[in-house]
């Protein structure tokens, strides 16, 4: 047997009560000592949530120990995470420390519930070039810093570009349009280019490191979601492994979004379906798969005289409705000047 297995529950209590006054680390679990910690943070496990989560073999797997150990600090992990079901009061606490971002439009804002972008659930916004899904992020990337009392949560933001549509003149244009220094403000966003799909998956675990390394980041913006998964993946042949792979992936920014109370933004490609008679054949790409995962889904579109048009397609606690906006210098707006 291994040495690391006759750790006793005495021993590991002792351990655990050292600790209490702050958050719990993977050392602290039985049969997971520096070494084996290490090996867990170089495949993208940092904290108590992603390992309580795994199945024993996987852990094993990804760590050397044995599955019994891993077993054991499963348990433990639960054990201190206190996992499971809890009553609707607690439930309704526990979303009281929910962040919302302004969208600098109160038309939109309003669309969303009154108070903008939400943190813990992913928004998704869906339309043509030029409905204004970009403009949006950009306009959220400015206001998360914002301090609580004109919208924002005085936070980072990190922008996952996929489409080389980040424009830093653009981003100061729209500090200056709300009174801010536009080089502070675009100091703290953090831009990574992704060049494909598996690095824009890599990148979700540099976030994770970069917030324990003391990152105040509150924002994750994605532009867009689906266009490295779209080119990579075509034809209806290797249409079920895209979705498998996206799928994999927009569950990861989900778990992401809930244990960082992260708000998360991301844009969708459209295609057309051409078996669609009557009304709008615009669809987003992704299927069910990001539709169902996204939390609010919002389609854009442009209207008359310049405006910009958001429907809110789902949402797990408002009606379906539309709101007109505007874009402008200073970002998204209510009017166009």
């Amino acid at each position: 047997m291994d040495e690391e297995e006759e750790i006793s529950d005495e021993e590991h209590s002792k351990k655990v009560k050292k600790t209490d006054d702050k958050e719990p680390q993977l050392t602290d679990l039985p049969g997971i000592g520096p070494a084996v910690a290490a090996k867990l943070e170089s495949a993208g496990v940092y904290d108590m949530m992603s390992l309580a989560v795994m199945n024993p073999t996987e852990l094993g797997d990804m760590s050397g120990i044995s599955p019994a150990v891993a077993r054991k600090a499963i348990q433990a992990a639960r054990k201190m995470l206190n996992l499971g079901f809890m009553s609707g009061t607690e439930y309704a606490e526990k979303r009281s420390s929910v962040n919302y971002i302004t969208t600098g439009s109160k038309n939109l804002n309003d669309l969303l519930g009154g108070r903008g972008v939400e943190s813990r659930s992913i928004t998704e916004a869906f339309g043509a070039f030029g409905s204004g899904k970009t403009q949006l992020g950009l306009t959220l990337a400015v206001n998360v810093q914002l301090p609580p009392e004109r919208g924002g949560v005085n936070g980072k933001c990190v922008f996952i570009d996929t489409e080389g549509t980040f424009r830093p003149a653009r981003i100061k244009q729209i500090a200056e349009g709300i009174g801010a220094n536009p080089d502070s403000v675009l100091k703290n966003i953090l831009v990574a280019r992704a060049f494909n799909s598996d690095h824009q998956i890599l990148l979700l675990d540099r976030i994770t490191e970069m917030i324990k390394e003391g990152e105040p980041i509150k924002l994750m913006i994605i532009d867009s979601l689906t266009a490295h998964f779209r080119a990579e993946y075509s034809g209806r042949g290797q249409l079920a492994d895209r979705q498998q792979k996206l799928n994999r992936y927009i569950h990861n920014l989900m778990k992401l979004a809930e244990q960082h109370n992260l708000a998360v933004y991301v844009t969708n490609q459209v295609m057309s379906n051409p078996a669609q008679m009557f009304g709008d054949p615009t669809v987003a790409i992704g299927g069910n798969i990001v539709g169902h995962a996204s939390t609010y889904r919002m389609y854009l579109r442009r209207g008359k005289q310049g405006s910009r048009v958001a429907k809110l397609i789902d949402s797990p606690n408002l009606p379906d409705n539309e709101t007109v906006y505007y874009v402008t210098e200073a970002g998204v707006r209510d009017e166009e000047k």
